[in-house]
Formats: C-alpha cells, sequence, structure tokens
C-alpha cells in the first residue's frame, strides 16, 4: 500500500493530480462569480428565518440583475451587512425610491419583524450595492454537509485527512 510512497515520480504526479482538481474547483468558483456577476453564487441558508420558503441546509443558486432589471418587492436576495462576513437570506418587503438610489428593507419569512436590527450601525435600509444576488433556484437539504463542517472542527479536520490518505493510497 504505502509502496507508492518510495516511487517519487508517482507521488508527484499525485500531488499534481490533487492540485489539478484544487484550481479546476477554484476555476468553476470564479468562472461561476463572472457568470453570475456575484462575488457568492451558491450559498447555504444557515438558519430558520426563511420557512416554509427555505430550510436550513438549503443550497441556493444567485444571479445579481443589477444591469437587466431592478430589485423588486417581493423577491428573495441575499446580502451582506457592512463589517460582517455572513450573507444574510430574506425578501425584499419595501422598496423607496428607484434605480442605484433605491432604499430597499428586507424581513425573513419567518420572522416578526423586518431587518433593520441586522443592518449595520446607522444603516436603515439596503442599497443594490449590498445585495450579493436574488435567489433564482435551491437544492433542497444539500448544503447541510457545510454546516456539519462549520459546526463540528474535528469532522472537517477528519474528511480533509480521509482526502488526503486517499490521494496517497490512489493506484493509476
Amino acid at each position: 500500500m504505502l509502496s507508492t510512497l518510495g516511487n517519487p515520480r508517482q507521488a508527484a504526479a499525485q500531488l499534481l493530480n490533487f492540485g489539478l482538481i484544487l484550481s479546476t474547483a477554484f476555476m468553476m468558483w470564479k468562472g461561476l462569480s463572472v457568470f453570475t456577476d456575484s462575488p457568492s453564487p451558491i450559498v447555504v441558508v444557515l438558519s430558520g428565518s426563511m420557512e416554509p420558503a427555505f430550510q436550513r441546509g438549503d443550497l441556493l443558486f444567485l444571479w445579481n440583475r443589477n444591469l437587466m432589471r431592478e430589485t423588486d418587492v417581493g423577491e428573495v436576495v441575499v446580502y451582506e451587512v457592512r463589517d460582517k462576513d455572513i450573507p444574510i437570506v430574506h425578501r425584499v418587503v419595501r422598496k423607496f425610491g428607484s434605480g442605484e438610489s433605491a432604499k430597499l428593507l428586507t424581513k425573513g419569512d419567518n420572522n416578526l419583524s423586518d431587518d433593520t436590527e441586522l443592518y449595520a450601525r446607522g444603516q436603515d435600509y439596503l442599497v443594490r450595492k449590498d445585495i450579493l444576488g436574488s435567489v433564482v433556484g435551491y437544492m433542497p437539504f444539500v448544503g447541510y454537509v457545510t454546516i456539519l463542517l462549520s459546526e463540528y472542527p474535528a469532522l472537517k479536520t477528519v474528511m480533509l485527512g480521509l482526502m488526503g490518505l486517499m490521494v496517497v493510497l490512489q493506484r493509476e
């Protein structure tokens, strides 16, 4: 089994193969980001604030339509609050104005009040640049892997170790 480690040519090929897999995944992510005009084209629902529309663990696909049309009331958007790096998935409930200067107010379907308390200090509304994209599709419960890996860091270490072991033990 571990005799492949003695052959430096085969070990180098395995390392290059692993690097190729990682770089391909990165290029696909960046290509999808350019295509959707969103820095984060795929997000996972982390809470139950959008139930029953989306459940915790659903994988959402985003499309940033700021060039094609305006964001409308009733549309489900993903936005980032200034100085926080966790995107929030909520529905636009009110819109004031139009164009780039439009101000949007959001609310989770399962929440009692709007999101003004979630916004940054001194921010009463969202503007178009705060929005990462609008939800155009989803896959139920596929994102639970991401949630498990973030809630149990030891599981992430075990998974990376198993992936590394599979690369080392792979035979061609």
